[in-house]
């Protein structure tokens, strides 16, 4: 099994995944398992052959290229160059790719608003622009970019016709290709690099961008019958056959860690710990897991772009790409098989201890949080593992295999559904270790966690519905304030069983976009701008409550992944991702009541004699004396103090490491105050009176008196 190296594109970039980088691979390569390749699908005549009229076209647009900015040059500096944009370059382009001459087009009225795209091909819309206009901002005076940026435009009209769902935007330099995207939540395009390609001659790109681009590619009597929409199609296949390999491959990198670290004779103590109980296996496994999603946050972080600090040295992000980046292990591990050497973990640890503060040499930015603190992993830290194992571990993380063929993890779109999926599996494994001979793994049980806690995952249509019915009605409220800001970053959204997370992403996400609008005062806003959003949204706006410990934490990288923004620290998550049960609670009104008849009733386990008796014994004593708040006790009133401790929590900027501190130490002191500790002893006795086990073997249940007591 072969693959090319991830980089082979120089000038093309994805986002989102419409057409993701794996698929892009195999239509480059020829694959056989794409359809759609051959002479007669791009409607060439007999003999002609793909890579004879690829290399005619391009002889031919780079004389076009030359004559485009020769002219470009010439003009004064106020023009935006948009006829001679179209009609020396991108009109050419267009007829070379077999679209004839492109006809300019009306603007388009959907709903009462005009969408001015200049061009129409078919069912395809191709909004051309000048090179001097930015595709991701808006431009007073230019037609189809000053209402909304050139890409927010072209999107909003994809999104909203009922009859277009591919289209193409290009400003001469960029070239980009648009999909309907109204039910996906990140951005999603294919963009060629069309200065870069030209100017550097870098013909292998502009292969791609023929085959791609083509007019056959977008050719059908309806838009979902086209190639693109085709392959689109099966790139959604192929990642549904990854996701359920990457919880394989997740399953294994645990296995291979934890009996990495197991077997290593410098780890005598973890060996002595464990067989004395001083660490318990699952301690051990939940650590290797966090160890498992610091590896997995630093893939994604690093394929989007997003680790780095922007502002830090060149050298010092060239140090940290050589010597220390997941790219390196990546290269390695599809190479090697390493040694007995350690010296590949201590560089892992070198990044991961300086993501806690930040180490400008290797240009880490400060990331703050739990994942990065030492408490996460602290019997892993001083542990050492060999190099053929942290290899043979990456491997199982980064690469699948589909139909026999090798494929790498798309982490840079990777989503909360894919984690959603791999949390999913982990709940029903436990962990197995035989300390003498250094075994480690996980084996399936028929208790697992995913029946026991009532744990399933919500499907994507199920969300999207969801947010349709529930959450948009709000938004739209939220927008008619004077103030839409400040009310859209005032919404209180809650999943009270929210797993790894995949409602609260999906629904921070149509939240932040809307945010975004508000303050860009585009439809279809940058992605710079939905970024900053979202941090926002995660941080203000985002509520999840859990049974499982796993899935709070999963739920808090799942959200950090989304909201990293470069250079600013992880968002403080703590005080809106806990572990709870929501099926069981109670507010102050209940609590004033005191402890209702109905905590007695029997339940399954319970004596039901001795529950009738309970019962009478409550009512006699709730019937019997004062109020549990009367004046003479303890008044509610004295609660406020911690409602406005959290209250005063949330307005605590956490963009700066020392704000992100500030706010971790006002929520301990929130939570160890005297009067916050006595509010949860209330409610928890009285929370447990519901569920108190009723039989002789058991202690005297909490009723009313004891309560006031």
């Amino acid at each position: 099994m072969q693959i090319r190296s991830r980089d082979i594109f120089t000038s093309i970039r994805t986002e989102g995944a419409i057409l993701p980088p794996n698929l892009l691979q195999l239509i480059y390569n020829g694959d056989k398992s794409i359809e759609g390749l051959d002479p007669d699908s791009y409607h060439l005549g007999k003999g002609e052959k793909i890579n004879e009229v690829i290399n005619r076209t391009w002889n031919r647009l780079l004389g076009a290229w030359s004559s485009f900015k020769a002219g470009e040059s010439k003009l004064p500096q106020n023009d935006k160059a948009t006829s001679l944009t179209r009609e020396r370059w991108l009109l050419i382009l267009f007829q070379e790719l077999g679209y004839g001459r492109l006809i300019t087009s009306k603007a388009i009225e959907i709903e009462g608003k005009s969408y001015p795209i200049s061009h129409m091909w078919q069912n395809t819309p191709v909004h051309l622009i000048g090179s001097r206009v930015e595709l991701e901002r808006r431009t007073a005076g230019v037609a189809g970019a000053s209402r909304v940026s050139p890409h927010g435009l072209m999107q909003e009209f994809l999104n909203r016709s009922d009859d277009h769902l591919w289209g193409f935007v290009s400003n001469g330099l960029l070239l980009r290709i648009l999909r309907d995207n109204a039910n996906l939540t990140r951005l999603a395009y294919v963009e060629f690099d069309l200065q870069t390609m030209m100017e550097g001659e870098i013909y292998s790109d502009f292969v791609l961008l023929w085959l791609l681009c083509h007019e056959s590619r977008v050719e059908a009597e309806k838009p979902e019958e086209c190639w693109l929409e085709k392959w689109s199609r099966k790139a959604q296949e192929q990642g549904t056959r990854a996701m359920d390999q990457l919880r394989d491959g997740v399953e294994r990198t645990i296995s291979i860690l934890g009996g990495g670290f197991l077997s290593h004779t410098n780890n005598r103590q973890l060996r002595e710990n464990l067989y004395s109980s001083a660490l318990a296996t699952q301690d051990y496994y939940r650590q290797l897991l966090r160890l498992v999603y610091r590896l997995i946050f630093l893939f994604v972080a690093e394929d989007r772009d997003l680790l780095l600090n922007p502002t830090a040295a060149t050298e010092a992000k060239e140090r940290y790409l050589k010597y220390y980046s997941m790219n390196r292990l990546r290269k390695l591990a599809e190479k090697r098989r390493g040694t007995g050497h350690t010296d590949l973990f201590v560089g892992l640890k070198v990044v991961m201890q300086n993501l806690n503060a930040g180490y400008p040499e290797l240009a880490l930015p400060a990331l703050g949080s739990f994942l990065w603190s030492e408490r996460a992993i602290p019997d892993l830290v001083n542990l050492e593992i060999s190099n053929h194992d942290i290899l043979e571990a990456i491997y199982a993380l980064v690469f699948v295999v589909d139909s026999n063929v090798r494929r790498p993890v798309d982490y840079k779109n990777l989503g909360s559904e894919e984690l959603g999926s791999v949390y999913e599996s982990l709940l029903e494994l436990h962990p197995i270790l035989d300390t003498d001979s250094g075994v480690f793994k996980l084996d399936s049980a028929s208790g697992n966690e995913r029946k026991t806690s009532g744990s399933y995952y919500t499907p994507t249509s199920l969300i999207n519905c969801l947010l349709d019915s529930a959450l948009e009605p709000v938004l739209n409220d939220a927008l008619k304030q004077k103030e839409p800001e400040k009310a859209i970053l005032n919404l209180k959204i809650c999943d009270p069983a929210c797993g790894s997370g995949h409602f609260l992403i999906a629904a921070a996400h149509r939240v932040a976009k809307r945010l975004a609008s508000v303050r860009t005062g585009d439809d279809e806003p940058s992605p710079e701008a939905q970024r900053t959003a979202l941090r926002d949204v995660i941080g203000r706006c985002i509520y999840g409550i859990d049974i499982n410990e796993m899935a709070v934490e999963l739920c808090k990288v799942s959200l950090w992944m989304e909201a990293l923004e470069p250079g600013k620290p992880l968002s403080f998550l703590e005080h809106h991702i806990q572990c709870g049960n929501s099926l069981l609670g109670t507010v102050p009104a209940l609590i004033e009541q005191g402890i209702p008849d109905t905590a007695f009733t029997p339940i399954e386990g319970d004596d039901k004699k001795l529950c009738q008796q309970y019962k009478k014994r409550n009512k006699h004593e709730r019937e019997g004396v004062q109020s549990l708040f009367s004046p003479a006790g303890t008044n509610w009133e004295e609660d406020e103090p911690s409602t406005v401790c959290f209250i005063k929590l949330n307005e605590i900027e956490d963009d700066s490491l020392e704000g992100l501190h500030k706010k971790e130490q006002g929520y301990y002191e929130c939570i160890n105050s005297k009067n916050y500790q006595y509010n949860k002893l209330i409610n928890d006795a009285w929370c447990s009176a519901l569920v108190w086990k009723k039989t002789k073997n058991f202690p005297y249940p909490i009723t009313h008196e004891i309560l006031q007591r």
